[in-house]
């Protein structure tokens, strides 16, 4: 196959609000071939600046845009994909946002490549079975502990056996109010795993981080994660020995494969969350799970938008039988409910596992998505730049 176009659709829902929740907005990718045939995935990082990174002028011979290494090249194995994203990396290295662009027309590709091949991605990554994962739900803080122990009551009362809180102001206030609700987060979710998401909100400050520790450990959280910025290795490290009881957790900032390796080897995270839709992709995403499993750290899958990133990300890991938690964004917007046909629905046992269908294996339903769709017109000199799809139909 010939890859002949790229199309990015960006929708956004009426009101976008300052709450740390990625599914107020997406960019989806459909990747056609001169046959016809068609692949979609999903970028997550800011859509109209990953629009750009596809189609921007070039500015010398490392600062091309996506497209560049995209559009006209030859898609009939795994290794054309591989291929394509080493180009990526070497023609865009200087464009910043090109590793978020890619992920999606990566994710993309792979759709495309299992439907032509008539087989799901995970069997293309070389995985021989598909392990059914423990689905925790993602939630955000209450704004009072009250609403918090309500959403954790409810999580558990649908069937989870896991629940994570985060953002809401965790840690950006005393500690007498994140005990108050982490205490809400514990009695709400009864004996149920619980996780705590600090979103980076210590910056470096190890002794403010390491001073929740305690709170952590008499609600028996499993993990903190993002206690720090993603770079602040020494940070993780520290905090890491003065924790043995809370693991730390880490990795979705990733944007290539090294920064998350790196956060395990030098800094003592004992779980890798990591975005398909930010580090590069699902081949990206396998290589950390390959690699936190030869280092006895467990990979868990980030996702917080569409069921079509949930379902590209859980191919990453999908037979790694050491690797079982999936995040599981269980209060999605109406626009990320939109994207696809249908979702990922955990089964009798409450597990979900990787969809067997070929590609990612889930439709994506333009029509429901029309109605969030936004106009874009990247312009230079009066030339339309971008060749995003705006409208069902284009």
């Amino acid at each position: 196959m010939q890859i002949s176009a790229v199309d990015f659709f960006y929708a956004a829902m009426p009101v976008v609000t300052l709450d740390a929740d990625g599914s107020q907005d997406a960019l989806l990718v459909r990747v056609r071939s001169a046959d016809g045939a068609e692949g979609w995935g999903e970028c997550e990082a800011s859509p109209l600046v990953s629009i750009a990174a596809f189609v921007t002028p070039r500015s010398h011979g490392v600062c091309q845009p996506v497209a560049a290494s995209v559009i006209g090249e030859r898609l009939e194995s795994p290794a054309d994909i591989a291929r394509l994203s080493e180009n990526v990396r070497r023609n865009s290295m200087d464009l910043l946002q090109a590793a978020h662009t890619w992920s999606g027309v990566e994710m993309a590709l792979w759709d495309l490549l299992g439907t032509q091949l008539g087989a799901p991605v995970w069997q293309l990554l070389g995985y021989k079975q598909n392990i059914a994962k423990d689905p925790y739900a993602s939630l955000l803080f209450g704004g009072t502990p009250e609403e918090t122990f309500e959403r954790g009551r409810a999580a558990v009362e649908a069937g989870y056996g896991a629940v994570k809180f985060g953002w809401g102001g965790f840690g950006a206030g005393s500690l007498d109010a994140d005990q108050a609700q982490l205490r809400a987060a514990r009695e709400g979710v009864s004996e149920a795993k619980l996780m705590v998401d600090a979103g980076q909100i210590w910056g470096e400050d190890v002794d403010a981080a390491a001073a929740r520790i305690p709170l952590l450990e008499e609600v028996n959280a499993l993990w903190l994660e993002e206690p720090f910025s993603p770079y602040a290795y020494l940070a993780h490290a520290e905090l890491a020995r003065r924790s043995p009881q809370v693991a730390l957790a880490g990795g979705e900032a990733s944007h290539n494969p090294e920064m998350a390796k790196n956060l395990i080897r030098f800094g003592g995270i004992r779980f890798v969350q990591i975005d398909t839709g930010r580090v590069g992709g699902i081949g990206a995403s396998k290589e950390i799970a390959d690699f936190a499993a030869a280092e006895g750290v467990t990979y868990v899958n980030h996702s917080f938008t569409s069921h079509l990133a949930l379902a590209a990300s859980l191919h990453s890991f999908a037979g790694q039988a050491t690797s079982t938690l999936c995040e599981f964004p269980a209060g999605l917007s109406e626009l990320a409910k939109a994207v696809t046909a249908t979702a990922l629905v955990p089964d009798e046992q409450w597990q979900v596992s990787a969809p067997t269908a070929p590609g990612i294996g889930i439709a994506v339903n333009l029509d429901a998505v029309a109605p969030y769709l936004r106009e874009v017109e990247l312009r230079v000199d009066g030339a339309v730049l971008n060749a995003a799809a705006m409208s069902v139909g284009k």
